[in-house]
């Protein structure tokens, strides 16, 4: 089981130009739509979240159920579904601003265990911004950690929410001596500072950069590996980071990775093999509009 803790959204993605084009409501959220890909291809996946009883709240659910994700671990709240108002550039890429204060994913609550079988937990995006679901989800990490469990963080910076930046940036680097794989954009990267070199020797058993059409690069104390992008007509760039982020973990399974020794130990041909699957499954997404990550048989071959 991956288990995959964060935030579920309505993203509201314009349909046409200007500021007054219509939006049409798109389910979303970055841990979200990697719960929804690790289902996409076959992987065993549950979500760990707090979700309104709203009828985006209900959608939101549905759609994991459809997909195979468990949703057992799922808590409820009567608060509003938080809202992300996307705008997308005219090389698709996507921007957002938030309707958060009083929703429901921002008061989640530490559980008291992981549900059976837990090989991996992927944490990312706003969850780790907006408080008192922040701190909930940080000791969430450090208890999975502590644990043995293989943990991923995206921190899949939205840099308007973030109101002390200073102090993000410190709290993100307390976070990686409990953090197995750290997987950043190229701007995520620039803007919290310092180097893959860095981030190594703070925790990680790897760090994986990706840098939109021109691929990801994977670092570990072994070794840098590199694999270009798959070109492909972008419609939006919505939700290719958090393929990838599934991409990585079901790779990861399949080759019975999920270790920070294994992660090491992979070498260039498990490298280079993992980060072209995950260049395929992202350059599917971005074929499309929204966040609609591809099906294992479209990945086959």
């Amino acid at each position: 089981m991956i288990v995959v803790a964060g935030e579920a959204l309505i993203d509201l993605v314009p349909r046409g130009t200007g500021a007054l084009a219509a939006l049409q409501p798109a389910l979303g959220g970055g841990p979200y739509n990697t719960a929804v890909a690790l289902g996409r291809l076959g992987s065993p996946a549950a979500f760990c979240s707090r979700v309104s009883y709203d009828a985006f709240g209900e959608a939101l659910l549905d759609r994991l159920r459809e997909t195979g994700v468990d949703v057992s671990s799922v808590q409820r709240g009567t608060e509003p579904t938080t809202l992300a108002v996307a705008t997308v550039g005219a090389d698709g890429s996507a921007a957002y601003s938030f309707y958060v204060d009083g929703t429901a994913d921002r008061l989640f609550t530490a559980p008291a265990a992981l549900p059976p079988g837990t090989r991996a937990v992927s944490f990312g995006t706003c969850s780790l911004v907006l408080e008192p679901g922040a701190s909930a989800y940080e000791e969430l990490m450090r208890a999975a950690a502590a644990q043995g469990v293989f943990t991923t963080l995206d921190p899949n910076i939205r840099a308007g929410l973030i109101r002390d930046a200073d102090a993000y940036r410190a709290r993100f680097k307390s976070w990686l001596p409990s953090v197995s794989l750290l997987k950043l954009s190229e701007e995520d990267a620039q803007w919290l500072g310092g180097t893959p070199q860095e981030w190594l020797a703070a925790g990680p058993a790897a760090v994986v950069i990706t840098r939109g059409g021109d691929g990801l690069t994977a670092f570990t104390t072994g070794g840098e590996y590199a694999v270009p992008g798959e070109r492909v007509e972008v419609v939006d760039t919505i939700g290719a980071g958090d393929t990838v982020n599934a991409a990585l973990l079901h790779g990861l399974a399949a080759r019975d990775a999920l270790s920070g020794r294994a992660l090491a130990a992979l070498g260039p041909e498990g490298w280079t093999g993992l980060l072209g699957f995950a260049a395929r499954a992202a350059a599917v997404t971005c074929s499309r509009a929204g966040a609609e990550p591809p099906y294992a048989h479209e990945l086959e071959g």
